[in-house]
């Protein structure tokens, strides 16, 4: 994985929140809220990104339920808390900048962990599972996704593909590498049970992903992702110009009016 894969910093929180949160995370943060239904105690998310999921959790979990949101971007937790803040939800959410390879909490001390499309950032997959494990207590919960292949996520497909058209001699692959370059349903069930995680689920979902128009995930992937700084480096003067190429390429795809793709996701449930 590149470095630049996990820089969300600069102007990448705000735009990432704006247009990809409804695009592609709330139509699971939901979904995630909702399978931890019963638990009690403490719950950690890693990578809670802009605090879509975490919001999603204050709103469906008890308040006497502890809620740890970190991440490993301080600008992400900042758009997150700000958020959080201003929807004048009960303020129950401790937030901490934490790797999530190596996590700075006591081993058996909480009782469920989450991490809603985070998995695939971590450098080292195993050593993540690892610290997830050692963190909850025996019997907890760790509930995770990642996405399927591009090929299964249509909008995120056609925007790769009219970006690596951009740069033909040098595309830029952040998004097939990164975001959707962990959907392979054995490895990952191999990676868990190798650090000792049992009872592993693996449930595959499918959902809509719906934009009013086609510069919203155009600028969302464009300019809220790392494929930002992929495009800026290869030339800076042109990030506008390839934004206006993939929302030509999301509508010539979809046609005229709103943008309503297929999105498909492996949604993971394991016991330590």
């Amino acid at each position: 994985m590149a470095d630049v894969d996990k820089a969300f910093a600069g102007a990448i929180p705000a735009l990432y929140d704006r247009y990809l949160g409804p695009l592609l995370f709330e139509p699971y943060a939901g979904d995630m809220a909702r399978r931890l239904t019963g638990v009690e105690g403490r719950i950690l998310e890693t990578a809670a990104g802009t605090g879509i999921v975490t919001r999603a959790l204050v709103q469906t979990l008890p308040a006497s339920v502890e809620l740890v949101a970190t991440d490993l971007n301080q600008p992400m937790l900042d758009h997150a808390a700000q958020k959080l803040d201003a929807s004048r939800e009960t303020p129950r959410v401790i937030w901490q900048q934490a790797n999530a390879l190596s996590l700075p909490f006591e081993s058996d001390s909480f009782d469920a962990l989450v991490c809603q499309f985070g998995v695939m950032f971590f450098p080292d997959k195993s050593a993540g599972f690892a610290e997830a494990r050692r963190v909850l207590k025996p019997g907890g919960r760790f509930l995770f996704s990642v996405w399927d292949r591009i090929e299964d996520n249509e909008i995120a497909a056609v925007v790769s593909a009219a970006v690596a058209a951009a740069f033909p001699d040098d595309p830029p692959g952040f998004m097939a590498r990164t975001p959707h370059g962990y959907h392979d349903t054995g490895r990952i069930r191999d990676d868990l049970h190798g650090v000792g995680f049992t009872d592993i689920g693996i449930e595959t979902v499918t959902l809509r992903s719906r934009a009013a128009t086609a510069a919203d995930p155009a600028t969302g992937f464009c300019q809220g992702t790392p494929m930002r700084l992929e495009i800026e480096a290869r030339d800076a003067g042109r990030l506008d110009e390839v934004t206006d190429l993939a929302t030509q390429a999301i509508a010539r795809h979809f046609a005229d009016g709103p943008i309503d793709g297929r999105i498909q996701a492996h949604v993971i449930t394991a016991v330590a």
